[in-house]
């Protein structure tokens, strides 16, 4: 099973829809998607993925056999930490478990720093979210701790980690 990002298509909104109308990967994401999530909503998402700054905003489809199954992106922070970005990612549940996000996280790093001035790529996953922590550390990535109570999800507090990977480090 391989696994590719591309560019969005708006065709891929029906299984944008699909991934995102489970509660259980919704319960790992940050708040503010709609619940469910319809294949408008993926059409509305899309659209505003191609249409982003391709310097500030990185954003594809993971897929496999060219079937979009989730979603990467990568977005540059602003002021002093302009050449820093962010990652997040997510994708549908009968995927999880098989090394297909951390491929996902490889190839869209290398693709960011190799084509931007990024020189630092974060994510901040919940602490509790085990799988998530695993994809980053098997992509290379860096724990550099862990932010208690960092948030609120679902009206509990949360811990968040902290994880980072350096353009030094893949290119090196």
């Amino acid at each position: 099973m391989e696994c590719k990002i591309r560019k969005w298509e708006l065709s891929d909104a029906k299984n944008l829809a699909a991934a995102l109308s489970n509660k259980k990967v919704q319960d790992n994401l940050r708040d503010g998607l709609p619940y469910p999530y319809t294949e408008k909503d993926g059409e509305d998402f899309i659209s505003a993925m191609l249409s982003a700054d391709e310097n500030e905003t990185f954003a594809f489809a993971v897929t496999v056999d060219n079937i979009a199954i989730g979603s990467v992106g990568v977005f540059r922070q602003s002021n002093i930490h302009r050449q820093t970005a962010e990652l997040g990612y997510y994708i549908a549940e009968e995927y999880w478990g098989r090394g297909i996000m951390t491929e996902a996280v490889r190839q869209i790093c290398a693709y960011v720093f190799d084509k931007s001035d990024i020189i630092r790529i974060y994510a901040e996953p919940f602490a509790s979210n085990i799988a998530s922590c695993r994809v980053l550390e098997k992509a290379g990535f860096q724990y550099e701790g862990t932010l208690r109570s960092n948030a609120v999800k679902n009206g509990a507090v949360a811990d968040m980690k902290m994880y980072s990977l350096l353009k030094e480090e893949i290119q090196g």
